[in-house]
């Protein structure tokens, strides 16, 4: 005889909120600075058990593919559009700020990413999201310029800026040269003026 439905939803609804529990968890433990947290720390801190973890995550892959999703949306949120018609200036302004705001945000989970991405393929598609990303980010707000670039110097001019606002040069000033936030952005401006100007 089928057991009632409400019963059967009700066993979903737990199942769903425990699995949010691990990744929220998973997502705080990155946070704090914890590059490799241990299944028994993701759980301690869902106020699960491991054997609950990993019944709800078959293994660290699958975990994974729901953090990065994680990330992925929490980068969605921190988006704002900038309109590619605003003078050149104000692009370059607004789309620093923004790649600042973001990387910070992100700057935790790039981190612990870093580590196990060469055993990970969740990871290596995350990496690789973010780097479709940003391209076609670079080609919407400074099309003008590209445009103008030629196509001689258009893909030179691309990977420039990538290389320019993207997560490992933000990494390097940040960790290595130990630069705040803003004077990062700045920095980020100033090579995007440089990049950009003769073509605005």
């Amino acid at each position: 005889m089928p057991k009632p439905r409400q019963h059967t939803d009700g066993r979903v609804a737990r199942g769903e909120r425990t699995r949010e529990a691990i990744v929220a968890a998973h997502t705080a433990l990155l946070l704090e600075g914890v590059l490799k947290p241990t299944g028994q720390a993701i759980a301690d801190r869902a106020e699960v058990s491991v054997r609950t973890l990993w019944a709800n995550f078959k293994d660290l892959e699958a975990l994974l593919n729901e953090t990065t999703a994680y990330w992925m949306a929490a980068d969605d949120e921190l988006r704002r559009p900038v309109d590619p018609s605003d003078p050149l200036d104000d692009r370059i302004a607004t789309y620093c700020a923004e790649r600042g705001r973001r990387l910070e945000h992100i700057a935790p989970a790039a981190r612990s990413a870093a580590l196990g991405e060469p055993f990970s393929p969740a990871l290596k598609r995350s990496r690789e999201a973010h780097i479709r990303r940003l391209r076609s980010e670079i080609e919407t707000v400074f099309g003008r310029e590209l445009e103008a670039a030629g196509p001689q110097d258009r893909d030179a001019l691309t990977y420039a800026l990538i290389a320019a606002t993207g997560w490992p040069n933000w990494q390097l000033l940040r960790d290595d040269y130990e630069l705040s936030p803003d004077q990062i952005v700045a920095v980020m401006s100033k090579t995007c003026h440089a990049l950009l100007d003769p073509f605005g």
